[in-house]
């Protein structure tokens, strides 16, 4: 238990008061076939979001980790959601594929980084990872590349 507290603590260390992730939930977003989206959907479930981009070195390391953690949690009701710093394009798409990455991912091109801020990353860098629980509070934040441990820990919690 000391543990997972611990990796709680380390994970989710920019902690601030829980927030509203109303911005979230407005933002318009573009799916992959460049149609009008939103998050709204959404609402009510446990999430992981991560924001990235093509050319962030970190975020494609990461990106195995969160599919792995999004096929791992999928049965439990966790949703694991993508929202790419850019705009929709072939090569953004192209990019999802090479990875194999088939959990929903949205565009939010130059929006992207008033996004970013809304929720808390104030130097609007990347990769940034944000944990919302049911009620649509966002209860953390994480600036830079996420572990699997920490991707793990912060699941278990939103799963309790």
């Amino acid at each position: 238990m000391r543990t997972l507290l611990f990796i709680l603590i380390t994970c989710l260390s920019t902690f601030t008061r829980a927030q509203d992730a109303e911005a979230l939930f407005a933002a318009k977003l573009t799916d992959a076939q460049e149609k009008p989206a939103s998050l709204a959907g959404f609402r009510g479930k446990p999430m992981i979001v991560n924001f990235w981009a093509r050319w962030c070195s970190p975020c494609r390391d990461e990106m195995p980790e969160i599919r792995a953690l999004e096929n791992k949690y999928r049965a439990q009701g966790l949703a694991v959601v993508g929202i790419a710093i850019e705009e929709n394009s072939a090569n953004a798409r192209d990019f999802l594929k090479a990875y194999e990455i088939e959990y929903p991912n949205f565009f939010a091109g130059a929006r992207g980084t008033e996004l970013l801020k809304a929720l808390g990353n104030d130097k609007a860098g990347l990769p940034f990872t944000v944990f919302i629980d049911r009620q649509g509070k966002l209860i953390g934040h994480k600036l830079g590349r996420i572990s699997r441990s920490e991707l793990e820990a912060a699941a278990d919690a939103l799963l309790q």
